[in-house]
């Protein structure tokens, strides 16, 4: 039985997004409300890096070499793993919505969710960002935008908007657009589902905030299992390492400063994820 280890010491106030890459020697998260990147090295070193924003929300590879990475309200790209990013135009000019979430599709391009600071129901986005950068708004009247992950043979899109208890699930048409939106599966009051991933399997895994739980579904939307740990801040989870079976879950201080919260914590699962895709810009 796999059982959730801490693996750092509480280096963050809001752990989020990880995100395992070679290009920058294996793990990379965000500590969201103080604007920094953070890595894990394969020593046990955290290091930190300032984004420029009071918000960094996301981090992801480009295919190019480098990252990029969600601002307060838009994106920034670096060229390098260890250089700070350069922000692009801002995709919206309401300060009170800050972006949150995102994730890479089949064809390399990012999509990016906020939400609203003072939680406004139905006033965020999720917005599509092709390889040139443009802009296209995927879904309107989004609370708060967290996991968009992909199957690994690119049919289905799994997506949390936090406000509404549960994940849904799309089917992506051969262009890759999101169609056939239906519930996966609602967790039900009193569960925040917040970041996901998806296995090499199709297996979901959803970090289940305000109860401090990992839970693993099957395609069918079946509860293959459930870990808990002893911060109810769990934020994020994904896969890597260099056999994909290395689970990552990060956690926040945000809603209990408690022993464990602001860290990383690790299990093995028996089935790998897939590799990270990379932005196309």
């Amino acid at each position: 039985m796999m059982h959730p280890e801490q693996i750092t010491d509480s280096v963050a106030f809001h752990a989020e997004g990880p995100v395992w890459h070679e290009s920058w020697g294996g793990l990379r998260f965000v500590d969201m409300l103080a604007g920094d990147l953070l890595t894990l090295a394969p020593s046990g070193e955290v290091s930190r890096l300032s984004v420029g924003s009071p918000i960094a929300a996301f981090v992801r590879p480009r295919a190019t070499g480098g990252y990029v990475v969600g601002t307060e309200r838009g994106i920034a790209l670096a060229d390098s793993a260890f250089t700070a990013p350069t922000p692009l135009p801002e995709m919206w000019s309401d300060t009170n919505v800050r972006m949150n979430e995102g994730g890479i599709d089949p064809l390399g391009r990012l999509y990016a969710g906020s939400m609203p600071y003072d939680k406004t129901p139905g006033a965020a986005k999720l917005y599509r960002v092709d390889g040139e950068g443009n802009v296209v708004v995927v879904l309107k009247n989004v609370t708060t935008s967290n996991g968009i992950e992909f199957t690994a043979d690119g049919t289905r899109a799994y997506y949390n908007d936090t406000a509404t208890r549960g994940t849904d699930v799309f089917d992506v048409t051969s262009e890759g657009d999101l169609t056939n939106r239906r519930t996966f599966f609602h967790t039900g009051e009193g569960t925040s589902p917040d970041g996901l991933a998806v296995d090499s399997e199709g297996n979901v895994w959803c970090a289940l905030n305000r109860v401090g739980a990992v839970r693993l579904y099957s395609p069918d939307a079946e509860i293959l299992g459930e870990w808990k740990l002893p911060c109810p801040g769990v934020t994020a989870v994904t896969l890597g390492g260099a056999d994909g079976k290395d689970v990552f879950i990060t956690t926040s201080k945000e809603m209990a400063d408690v022993p464990g919260a602001g860290a990383v914590w690790h299990m093995r699962a028996e089935v790998a994820g897939q590799p990270t895709r990379e932005y196309r810009g």
